[in-house]
């Protein structure tokens, strides 16, 4: 249930916002422009220490769970009721930017602080949520703490996880000073009423529509595959191309294939990617004998989804065969895609309106940590255009003016949903 605030004069300190995206910014393992903060790492821990900050600075409770997850609460006046949260990451990839998941952050708190200033009493609870390791950077899998939090990942699958050094998660988080059962990460049923991230868009449509506010009503479902493929290695001038078993030619006609299998699918929301191939050893002079690739492969509905997967297995498995290359194809992750609360996107579209700011429903094709707390709580994701859609890169830019936007539209209808 949810209703209509009075009339609330929402300011936001738009100035005061870019200044605080720059200055985590620079909480980097590179040097500016470059932003790098990967779970775990000494940038990420102090990442995480300038948000417990801005959240003692705006006067909220902390809390932080045995995997990271840092909740920052604006105690409602039925604080029994279920919280109305907000939120997104601070972890970055390698060579990423100052927008993505930071937005989220940082604009949840000012969306809260404006609504402090605006003298706004919430009867629901107010949560800002930053969820660890959004980014696959360090295990892989990516959205690990909101994964955990939704039940969408068995703990012993979680435990099971392992860094390219072979440390696995319980090693770090123990080390970052995160205790307790993994299973106390799970949060227990109508914690949240509803849930709401802001988000720049990663791609162009806003940009190129000149629209400033995106509401998404559909989030694509990820699924990650890993194959490695053994050949028959050999000195490159002395094994004859007609009895050749190349491992890396059959890991090309793979990765022509995913391409082939999206661009056919008939979803637009069909994408394939092989982010990752290697080969062994990897000389000039030698004929590779293995190779080892990682797809991913990701749309908003699951019939097209599988329809693109089994055909690019079964391009795989008549590449290897007429190669003479044996094949281990594995299952990393299949994530279903996940609806917008049809209320809640709503509510977001009418404060659109009322504020005078033009809108657009949208499906994201990136996942996000919204794709998990859609399955414990109604949730959409508010978007704000970005320079020329980038994103993951240092170049990645949305501007003070859609910034502000975005944060003030998130106040709006976080003070709708917690009265």
């Amino acid at each position: 249930m949810t209703g209509k605030p009075p009339d609330l004069k929402i300011t936001i300190d738009r100035a005061g916002l870019e200044r605080r995206i720059d200055e985590l910014a620079l909480i980097s393992e590179a040097p500016a422009p470059v932003v790098t903060r990967v779970l775990f790492s000494a940038a990420d821990q102090r990442g995480r220490e300038y948000v417990r900050a801005a959240a003692r600075q705006a006067g909220l409770t902390i809390r932080e769970d045995a995997v990271g997850n840092i909740f920052c609460r604006w105690a409602g006046t039925a604080p029994d009721l279920p919280a109305v949260g907000s939120g997104s990451h601070t972890d970055a990839i390698p060579n990423a930017g100052r927008y993505d998941g930071v937005v989220g952050v940082l604009g949840a708190f000012e969306a809260l602080a404006a609504l402090q200033r605006a003298g706004f009493r919430p009867r629901r609870s107010l949560e800002v949520v930053m969820f660890t390791a959004e980014e696959p950077t360090r295990f892989g899998l990516g959205c690990l703490g909101s994964r955990l939090m939704a039940g969408s990942i068995p703990v012993a699958k979680a435990r099971a996880l392992r860094d390219r050094e072979g440390r696995s998660l319980d090693e770090l988080r123990a080390a970052a000073g995160y205790q307790g059962p993994l299973e106390s990460v799970r949060l227990p049923q109508g914690y949240y009423h509803s849930f709401v991230e802001l988000h720049i868009e990663q791609g162009p449509i806003l940009e190129a529509e000149k629209v400033p506010i995106g509401i998404v009503e559909h989030i694509a479902g990820p699924s990650s595959y890993r194959v490695t493929l053994h050949g028959e290695g050999g000195h490159a001038g002395a094994v004859l191309m007609p009895v050749r078993h190349d491992a890396m030619l059959a890991g090309a006609e793979i990765a022509l294939a995913v391409e082939r299998a999206a661009k056919a699918s008939g979803s637009p929301d069909t994408v394939g990617t092989v982010g990752v191939f290697k080969i062994e050893p990897g000389a000039v002079n030698s004929v590779p004998f293995k190779a080892y690739l990682e797809i991913d492969l990701r749309d908003a509905r699951l019939d097209t989804r599988a329809q693109a997967l089994a055909e690019i297995e079964a391009a795989a498995r008549t590449a290897c065969a007429r190669r003479g290359v044996r094949m281990e194809f594995e299952e990393i992750n299949a994530d279903p895609p996940a609806a917008g609360d049809q209320q809640t996107v709503a509510i977001a579209e009418q404060v659109c309106a009322e504020l005078g700011l033009k809108s657009l429903r949208m499906v994201s094709r990136a996942y996000h940590d919204s794709l998990f707390m859609a399955r414990v709580s109604p949730t959409t994701m508010i978007f704000i255009p970005c320079l020329h859609g980038w994103s993951h890169r240092p170049e990645e830019y949305s501007t003070p003016e859609h910034v502000a936007a975005g944060a003030e539209v998130l106040a709006h209808t976080l003070a709708r949903l917690a009265v």
